[in-house]
């Protein structure tokens, strides 16, 4: 047992200490299938779950492990599964953390663990688009960690909030390691023949990451394009004018003009 909380820690290490160098991950994850199940599970929990894991790397964590997956021949069903409860159980954690601080979380200064303006960004982004968000979200740096504890500030009706944190936490986790585990074998050969019979995604994990923060990062761009346009279309809208008042009406109606 002892062996493999030494294994467990030992990869934890590892993935945060390059947690911006993707190329270290495929063979940091190489190792038994267990420990790196548990780490990749703990990963997400934290940036899910806890303020301080909003640099965690997320999605291209879990393509990269989708791809480790199909070239070990590991069981995908299993690792999916212990994924999504921790996808699951960590946006529940943010939940009731905002649930227990409150509103009072939202004036709390800024520091290097912790991030206001990722949170008043988030604020803003459940404002608009409502419970959605808690699935959205799940494809957003940064928003996945923030979007649920507002979600708990606000006193979002929780039984709510869970079903739409079970269905992001499925799409999520699915979606990024059936894609990883897919990559390789529907890819590689189309990719050959523009890139020559080297190239390899499994060999361009540094690339693949890109792309996928590039991705992630997407919808949030759009959201701000639309945003900042609705904002100048609406400032552009001219001033609704007061209606004027002739001055005969201003004056009141006129007498009857005497009988002759």
């Amino acid at each position: 047992m002892g062996e493999f909380f030494q294994q467990v820690w030992d990869l934890l290490c590892t993935i945060v200490a390059n947690f911006k160098n993707p190329e270290a991950w495929p063979d940091a994850l190489k190792g038994a299938y267990w420990p790196t199940v548990v780490v990749v599970a703990v990963i997400v929990f934290a940036e899910t779950g806890l303020l301080v894991g909003f640099f965690l790397p997320g999605d291209s964590l879990l393509v990269t492990l989708g791809i480790v997956a199909y070239a070990a021949q590991w069981d995908i069903v299993t690792m999916m599964v212990v994924l999504m409860a921790a996808a699951i159980v960590g946006d529940t954690v943010g939940y009731w953390f905002g649930a227990k601080t409150g509103p009072r979380l939202f004036n709390r200064p800024q520091s290097r663990w912790f991030k206001r303006d990722h949170l008043l960004a988030a604020k803003a982004f459940f404002d608009r688009h409502g419970g959605k968000a808690i699935v959205i979200a799940r494809f957003m740096p940064f928003a996945r960690t923030f979007v649920p504890v507002v979600a708990g500030a606000a006193r979002m009706n929780y039984r709510w909030f869970f079903a739409y944190n079970v269905i992001g936490g499925v799409a999520w986790i699915s979606s990024m390691l059936l894609f990883g585990y897919f990559a390789v074998p529907l890819l590689d050969e189309p990719l050959k023949k523009v890139f020559g019979d080297d190239f390899s995604i499994a060999k361009k994990i540094d690339i693949l990451a890109l792309v996928i923060i590039a991705l992630s990062v997407m919808p949030m761009v759009i959201h701000y394009l639309v945003e900042r346009r609705r904002k100048k279309r609406e400032a552009a809208k001219p001033a609704a004018e007061p209606v004027a008042v002739g001055a005969g009406a201003a004056e009141g109606p006129h007498p009857p003009a005497p009988s002759p």
